[in-house]
């Protein structure tokens, strides 16, 4: 068999098993995505035939638009608290569960549950907690934690942790159980003390695994509102995904209509904003998502079976 016949041979079973997946991503991903970029170009009302090019214009007038940044800066703080913190609480507990200390199995079981409660009885049970029990203890101020606009982003934060420490600590147990003792073992032999094991041995050999939690918690909390829904209570406070989903209900946002907008460039500009904020509420995903890409193999397959 010649180097063309294996070429087409390849090519033939590569578009058996791979070109029905791929023609559906680039079908109902690929072409909508830049189309949506397009639109976004244009100053197409939803309903025209016709459309005109205006190039960057709706971007500039989104720019423009005050709680669209401040929904991005507070989804910014958001995403670097919740994921830092849960990832450093986790993979310490992993640390001190794979240490050979009594109760491992009940301590996993119970850090775990908490991942076990749902979106709406937790929500229920943390604004009982901030309304009615911190309330009363003389360290806190009277005023609920949900009510200021610092401790509310932070009583979000609070919540999220405690939710996803337990889930993060059992990838992050897989994670250092897979790691081969004879790394750690040569490592003693050399003289080297635990911490310097850690951060010389451990750490760099489960990197695949920091890449996953990293990059799956990262986009978790960039495209997350239900929260934010069920805490927050002022506007001003919303992150960017419950801020765009105040557009997708209401049509635009309250800064919108004072920027001087008369009825029919409003009804244009209900239509654009919702184009543009989704982009731009997907681009950081996919600027990250490259340069974590070489280790998500390898980190979706801990504690698969291998030979």
């Amino acid at each position: 068999m010649n180097r063309k016949e294996k070429f087409s041979r390849k090519a033939a079973l590569f578009a058996m098993f791979a070109g029905p997946s791929m023609a559906a991503f680039l079908l109902f991903v690929i072409i909508p995505f830049f189309y949506g970029i397009y639109l976004t170009m244009t100053n197409w009302d939803g309903i025209a035939a016709t459309k005109t090019f205006v190039g960057i214009q709706n971007y500039i007038a989104l720019f423009h638009d005050t709680e669209f940044w401040g929904s991005i800066l507070l989804t910014f703080k958001y995403v670097i608290a919740v994921v830092s913190l849960t990832n450093v609480i986790a993979f310490l507990l992993a640390v001190l569960l794979t240490s050979g200390i009594r109760g491992e199995s009940f301590l996993r079981a119970g850090f775990f549950t908490p991942n076990l409660i749902g979106g709406i009885v937790l929500g229920f049970i943390w604004q009982f907690i901030f309304n009615r029990v911190l309330t009363t203890l003389p360290v806190f101020p009277e005023k609920s934690m949900l009510g200021g606009e610092i401790s509310a982003f932070w009583a979000m934060v609070i919540v999220q942790v405690w939710k996803e420490s337990g889930y993060m600590l059992l990838i992050y147990i897989a994670g250092l159980v897979g790691v081969s003792q004879d790394y750690i073992e040569a490592a003693k032999i050399d003289g080297a003390g635990d911490w310097t094991i850690l951060l010389n041995v451990v750490i760099p050999l489960i990197k695949p695994t920091l890449a996953v939690l990293v990059l799956y918690y990262v986009v978790q909390h960039w495209n997350s509102w239900f929260n934010a829904m069920i805490y927050l209570q002022s506007r001003e406070k919303y992150p960017l995904q419950l801020f765009l989903r105040e557009i997708l209900v209401s049509g635009t946002s309250n800064s919108a209509a004072s920027q001087g907008f008369d009825m029919t460039e409003l009804d244009q500009y209900k239509q654009l904003v919702k184009y543009c904020t989704t982009i731009l509420a997907t681009a950081p995903i996919l600027c990250i998502y490259p340069f974590l890409q070489k280790y998500f193999v390898k980190g979706v397959l801990i504690g698969s079976v291998k030979e």
